[in-house]
């Protein structure tokens, strides 16, 4: 096998024998457990694909027919900067780290295992949703994310072989060994253990929980470690396709419900009815929220100090780059009552960054409710406020009601099945998932998209079965 030919690179894995022996090794078993948890029932169909093999503007995207298992997983980084510099923390300014530093060893081994289990956990929730896509343009976007969650894998994989030796090499094997919602060796963060067995699910959970990926991989890239801020920089130019996919498949849902909200009764035409999509947007968001960590957090303040991990757009957004001197005011849970807290900013950036992504989800939102107001329906849909339904942080182990009142265990019990998808929301979602893969066709709970993929028609054949 020729590795490079295999796994298209610009980081000279054909100069690096180790390396090149390393991944060699970990190649069969990445197949292996792409074949046993990959996309059920289509490991040897013709997917219309896009394919990186270069970083610049005609490598990156190669569209063309082929099979998932022959895939060309590729490990690109942005082109190095000979002068890059430690963009913030008690290394400001110094040079850009090209070696793992000794000090930081563990703290940058658990930042790229952790970012890397996530990779192919989403493929392991997202594998039997094939048989059930309502469309085929529909079906080729879920391969399109499932195969470069498969690349971001390798991304990960890639800096553990080649920094971290031994240990390195350990977790990327474990990373092959886990399994997402398995009780003996889960994925890592819960919201990657949680089923994503319908279409509305995986909308929700490529826009809400895909979205989370792009704060944590925006602060990555912002990394003084140089290798690991180039790898993100160059996975958020992909990760942007699996919002799209996310953001449209809700407003195209919306879009569809309020069409049969002017005909008559939802349920009885076989559409989704708005309640329930608001519980599954109100599951989704709380548990991408706790995907950021405690809103007070040592280790948040500890890889800022480091230099390895930033703010969202660090160098664009800010002049103090220290962050040593300001304090960031939050609410934390005190005495059963909600109270405010001055924190050392160092130690609220998991809050910071959380805050970024609820502006962004806040968008998504507005884009969903103009399709209603232009289908002629009154009803819009909105985010829980951020301390609902959290597992995680300060907000964890007490209960809220949407507006983020704090209520009392046998209230929220009581009111739980308003808020959050209940068994029956959810049998009612399943039962409208029906495999439509006719081209041109879809199904009736879902509206057709605005455009095709790379100028191709919504008719186009993008998965030959």
């Amino acid at each position: 096998m020729e590795l490079h030919e295999r796994i298209p690179n610009n980081v000279n894995l054909s100069g690096d024998k180790r390396l090149q022996r390393a991944l060699e090794k970990w190649l069969p078993n990445y197949l292996d457990w792409w074949r046993e948890m990959g996309p059920e029932g289509f490991q040897d169909k013709d997917v219309y694909l896009r394919t990186a093999v270069g970083v610049d503007a005609e490598g990156w995207a190669n569209f063309d027919y082929v099979k998932m298992p022959d895939y060309r997983w590729g490990i690109f980084l942005k082109p190095a900067d000979p002068g890059a510099t430690v963009g913030f923390g008690d290394n400001f300014g110094r040079p850009a780290f090209q070696e793992v530093p000794g000090e930081f060893r563990n703290a940058l081994r658990r930042i790229i295992v952790t970012q890397g289990d996530t990779e192919p956990a989403s493929v392991e929730q997202q594998r039997h949703l094939g048989k059930t896509a309502p469309s085929l343009y529909d079906l080729r976007n879920l391969f399109q994310v499932n195969v470069e969650e498969g690349r971001h894998l390798w991304a990960m994989v890639y800096l553990l072989h080649k920094y971290f030796g031994r240990d390195g090499r350990d977790e990327a094997d474990a990373m092959l060994e886990r399994r997402s919602g398995n009780p003996d060796k889960p994925r890592i963060l819960e919201a990657f253990n949680q089923p994503c067995d319908d279409w509305l699910n995986f909308f929700c959970f490529t826009m809400f929980t895909d979205r989370d990926g792009k704060y944590q991989l925006s602060a990555l890239a912002e990394s003084g470690f140089e290798p690991l801020a180039r790898t993100c920089q160059f996975m958020l130019t992909e990760e942007a396709h699996h919002m799209f996919v996310g953001d449209t498949g809700l407003g195209r849902v919306c879009r569809r419900t309020a069409q049969l909200m002017k005909e008559g009764d939802v349920r009885e035409l076989g559409g989704i009815p708005l309640d329930i999509i608001q519980k599954y947007i109100n599951f989704w968001f709380s548990y991408s929220l706790d995907l950021f960590g405690g809103e007070i957090s040592s280790n948040s303040a500890d890889f800022f100090a480091a230099g390895l991990k930033g703010r969202y757009k660090e160098r664009e957004q800010y002049t103090d780059h220290l962050a040593t001197d300001q304090n960031f005011t939050m609410t934390v849970v005190e005495d059963g009552q909600l109270k405010t807290r001055e924190v050392p900013l160092r130690n609220a950036l998991n809050e910071v960054l959380r805050g970024e992504y609820v502006k962004d989800c806040e968008k998504g939102l507005a884009r969903w409710n103009k399709v209603l107001a232009d289908e002629g329906v009154s009803e819009r849909l909105y985010l829980p406020n951020p301390r609902f339904h959290r597992h995680v942080g300060e907000f964890a182990g007490h209960t809220f009601d949407l507006e983020g009142n704090l209520i009392s265990r046998e209230e929220f019990e009581r009111r739980k099945a308003e808020w959050l998808p209940t068994m029956e929301d959810r049998e009612y979602v399943r039962s409208l998932m029906h495999p439509v893969v006719e081209p041109g066709k879809i199904a009736n709970w879902i509206a057709p998209p605005a455009a095709g993929i790379k100028g191709k028609p919504f008719d186009y054949e993008y998965v030959k079965l």
